[in-house]
């Protein structure tokens, strides 16, 4: 699941240096000055400088010692006899306090004079030679020369981490299903993997997501003014896991060579999470490649100033190259986000673990621990919470936008630990019990619902994102307080019904993004901005749990359908877009191919039609944005040895 950011991020560029013409008048018509150039004549200069410093300053180092203040040397003597005021000569002081040959033989002065002289003729006749070469080959040297400080930079970064071993990956591959149906519906989704991949290749390359229908590439605020090829990282794993190895190839290449985090750009730190080092370390786990590791732990050290608050609760957005971070506008009195400081402890848990680095894992302990020991208004989480002050914002609470993953997070926390993490449970059952009294309802025609909590009061309002929790529920049910499986079971079922309904209501059979139970309205939407389908994966996500859980046929059925839907009405030559109005029978696109459209959605469904030994729930743990990392068995690590986890 993913929270939508509300406003867009500002930034500032720093306008490129450029030389006035009337410097070079010879050059201004035939030839722009070039960097190389610049950097030369700079070079010249410093030379020069050193050639005076070279005779006029001391080396105290080496050479005798005077014991003259400062006064004695630079601030003028005033005489104040009958003569009045006389202010000595500086000049002539220095020349009689400072000489050359009291720190070095002549012919000493003279070697380094003829070095300096010869270093400085050698710089000017390199710039001569700049000057008579094209502006192309100027251009080319100059790249050159970026090419390499890149290079070198590359290998810096590059740096080997500690050696661990690897968890006990289980259903990396299977095989394909027996039944023919089930087998063709699977695919079909491949398939459409490979349009969605395939056009972006083509038209959004490098970009962060896009346009299928501008055939171009696309970017929103979450992800800053930096091309960082969002879709490309968050699509690997959906690409090995469907078998499209040369695909995926294609997105470790781009990686390899071109995903840089050095960028003066701001982002979220909840979605550059979750996709990047979330999508990184899937692939890592996946495929074995170490790029995927050695990236997703440089982006990590990049988020991390994003911490640097007074209660430790970070920022929702930090610029990857100053550290600075702020909060979004719109968020209740400068808060931060529950969803989004809540959805970080997977990827940092095993940020620690790859690299021994306790770090990660106290930034998202500390953030555990500072809740435990807050209020909650009726056992409730409110969405907003102040980074500076530690204080509640707004008491909003809700299992959709803004709430949804860190429950999710809680329960995972768990599994990911298998099931040692106690803590991390006790919070998600009592959490739970808290929604279930306080928000959870059955509408007049019996659809349960999940609302939201506004200040005392009740919404009966559900999201699309808040579909994700009839999976969670079956998730956690194994485990549960006081015996309560089957019941935890059976309200992830009424979920996944409910969900379904608000998929079934509507002209396109694709679900709004919100829908409502007043009155004589049932799973509807109202308001013409809550009609839109962006191409989300929650449905489809509780979908896939409950088939995993209980085998009933209707999962898989209604799966399907929503796959047609897609393809029928999200298609588009160059992708798929999302759509403006499903109760509309033309609705307008909305010329956006999301990249959680390929992370998650086609990924749940390929799931869906495959057999349980893929990537079974046993040995995995699946982030908020569908990437898969496996569960740390003590048995089979050294986890408990690791410093983060004593």
């Amino acid at each position: 699941m993913t929270t939508p950011a509300l406003l867009p991020l500002s930034g500032r560029r720093i306008p490129p240096l450029s030389l006035g013409t009337s410097s070079f008048p010879h050059h201004r018509a035939t030839l722009r000055l070039s960097e190389k150039f610049i950097l030369l004549l700079i070079l010249s200069a410093f030379i020069t400088l050193c050639f005076g410093a070279f005779f006029f300053l001391p080396d105290s180092s080496k050479h005798k010692r005077f014991d003259l203040g400062l006064e004695d040397v630079l601030i003028p003597h005033v005489d104040t006899g009958k003569g009045g005021a006389r202010i000595r000569d500086v000049t002539e002081g220095l020349s009689r306090i400072i000489r050359p040959s009291d720190y070095y033989p002549i012919e000493e002065e003279e070697r380094l004079r003829n070095k300096i002289r010869a270093d400085h003729e050698k710089a000017l006749e390199e710039a001569k030679e700049k000057l008579k070469k094209s502006r192309d080959e100027i251009r080319a040297e100059i790249q050159t020369e970026k090419n390499k400080v890149a290079q070198e930079m590359k290998k810096k970064d590059s740096k080997p981490l500690p050696p661990v071993p690897i968890p006990n990956l289980v259903g990396i591959n299977s095989e394909d299903p027996t039944d023919q149906d089930i087998r063709e519906k699977r695919d079909k989704i491949k398939e459409m993997m490979k349009h969605a991949w395939d056009n972006y290749r083509q038209y959004g390359w490098g970009h962060n997501e896009l346009k299928p229908i501008a055939r171009k590439g696309h970017s929103t605020n979450i992800f800053g003014n930096s091309q960082m090829g969002a879709t490309i990282v968050d699509a690997l794993d959906t690409l090995y896991i469907m078998g499209l190895h040369d695909e995926f190839r294609q997105g470790q290449d781009w990686i390899d060579k071109n995903l840089d985090f050095s960028v003066n750009s701001e982002v979220s730190v909840f979605e550059v999470n979750i996709r990047f080092i979330g999508g990184l370390l899937a692939a890592y786990y996946l495929s074995g490649q170490e790029v995927f590791k050695i990236k997703a732990v440089q982006l990590a050290g990049k988020l991390l100033p994003a911490f640097n608050t007074p209660t430790g609760i970070p920022w929702a957005m930090v610029n990857l190259k100053s550290g600075v971070g702020r909060n979004w506008g719109w968020a209740s009195a400068g808060s931060s986000i529950l969803a989004e400081f809540g959805t970080l402890h997977m990827e940092f848990v095993h940020l620690s673990y790859l690299t021994g680095d306790p770090v990660y894992y106290n930034k998202v302990m500390h953030i555990r621990k500072l809740l435990q020991k807050m209020d909650r208004p009726n056992g409730l989480y409110p969405n907003y919470l102040n980074p500076r002050t530690g204080r509640w914002g707004q008491h909003h609470t809700s299992v959709g936008g803004l709430g949804d993953s860190f429950y999710e997070y809680l329960l995972k926390a768990w599994l990911m630990s298998d099931k040692m993490d106690t803590e991390a449970r006790k919070m998600y059952d009592d959490a739970i019990e808290a929604i279930e009294r306080h928000l959870i309802r059955k509408s007049n025609g019996g659809l349960t619902f999940i609302g939201e909590w506004k200040n005392g009061h009740l919404e009966r309002k559900m999201g699309h994102l808040t579909c994700f929790a009839g999976g969670m529920f079956a998730l956690g049910a194994d485990g549960s307080r006081d015996d309560k499986a089957g019941h935890y079971l059976q309200l992830g079922a009424e979920i996944a019904h409910t969900c379904h309904e608000s998929y079934d209501r509507t002209t396109l059979k694709l679900g709004p993004e919100a829908f409502k139970f007043d009155g004589g309205l049932e799973a509807a939407a109202v308001r013409q901005n809550e009609k839109y389908y962006i191409l989300r994966p929650e449905v489809i996500e509780t979908y896939w749990y409950m088939w995993r859980f209980t085998h009933d046929p209707k999962y898989r059925q209604w799966g399907w359908e929503a796959a047609q839907a897609i393809d029928k009405y999200c298609r588009v030559s160059g992708g798929f877009s999302g759509v403006k109005d499903v109760y509309s029978s033309s609705p307008a696109y909305d010329d956006v191919q999301q990249s959680f459209f390929l992370a998650e959605t086609l990924k749940y469904l390929y799931l869906l039609f495959s057999n349980d030994d893929l990537l079974p729930l046993d040995n995995w743990v699946f982030n908020t944005e569908a990437h898969p990392l496996p569960v740390l068995h003590l048995a089979n690590t050294t986890l408990s040895g690791n410093p983060a986890y004593r």
